[in-house]
């Protein structure tokens, strides 16, 4: 579990409302009407932007930016240098062995067809068009989170406009006018609570998630293509270090100077 999302939902959940409550009460924040026209305008417009079927996915799309274990690029480096030096000793078909225990579908089916021997050309062309497609799910997953970012501040205001002309139908009435305009307001709150607390940065967790997991995938497509090209594994190790940032190239060597 990637506990970061829950400790900044709870933490900033838990902040509002501590200030809320030490404002004046929880209570003249709940309006059911508000959220009816907030979150239900919100869903409602999310479903005509987004085909049923994507909606549908959207609780596995949750699931990932809360469950999601971010493969680490330092492991399958040291995994694919192992495959190059064992491949380069005895040969591709070598490497049935371990294949056979690797757990990514994404490595494991890239290795099995080179050692099919299919050409290095055609193994990375269907392997990018996997995570192309990959790419695309992801980021539609994304979209999603940040139409509704979009949608909910906007029915907030649709909202509010609701509630200042209910308002003004009773100006007559001097007294009626601020506890209108409280009500009429909160639609607004509704709208840019739940886009900057939860559609927004939810969206960008995906993003993060999305962009390591192609960076990875990149990396293994990188990696087997050396492997079959019978590269040293000291080069294929070079090589798939040129994907990682200086302090990770610096914590692989410093691991590798402790083991030896």
């Amino acid at each position: 579990m990637d506990i970061t999302t829950v400790v900044g939902i709870v933490v900033g959940g838990g902040l509002l409302f501590v200030a809320i409550f030490q404002g004046g009460g929880v209570g003249i924040f709940v309006n059911m009407p508000a959220l009816m026209i907030t979150a239900g305008g919100t869903l409602a417009a999310t479903l005509i932007n987004y085909p049923l079927g994507d909606m549908l996915r959207v609780v596995k799309v949750i699931k990932n930016a809360f469950l999601h274990k971010m493969e680490s690029p330092e492991q399958i480096i040291k995994d694919l240098v192992v495959f190059a030096e064992k491949a380069r000793r005895e040969g591709l078909l070598a490497l049935e062995k371990e294949v056979s225990a690797i757990e990514d579908p994404f490595m494991k089916g890239g290795l099995e067809m080179a050692i099919d021997g299919l050409d290095p050309d055609l193994v990375t062309s269907m392997l990018r068009m996997e995570l192309t497609f990959v790419s695309e799910r992801h980021r539609r997953g994304q979209g999603m989170f940040k139409a509704m970012g979009k949608f909910a501040p906007a029915f907030g205001m649709i909202g509010t406009l609701i509630g200042l002309i209910q308002m003004l139908r009773s100006i007559e009435d001097p007294s009626s006018i601020g506890p209108g305009m409280a009500v009429a307001l909160i639609t607004t709150f509704y709208g840019t609570l739940i886009a900057n607390l939860v559609c927004l940065p939810l969206a960008g967790k995906l993003e993060t998630i999305s962009e390591h997991e192609v960076m990875v995938k990149e990396l293994v497509i990188e990696g087997i293509r050396s492997i079959q090209s019978g590269d040293s594994p000291r080069v294929v190790d070079r090589k798939l270090k040129s994907f990682l940032a200086p302090k990770m190239r610096e914590n692989l060597e410093t691991i590798k100077a402790g083991a030896s």
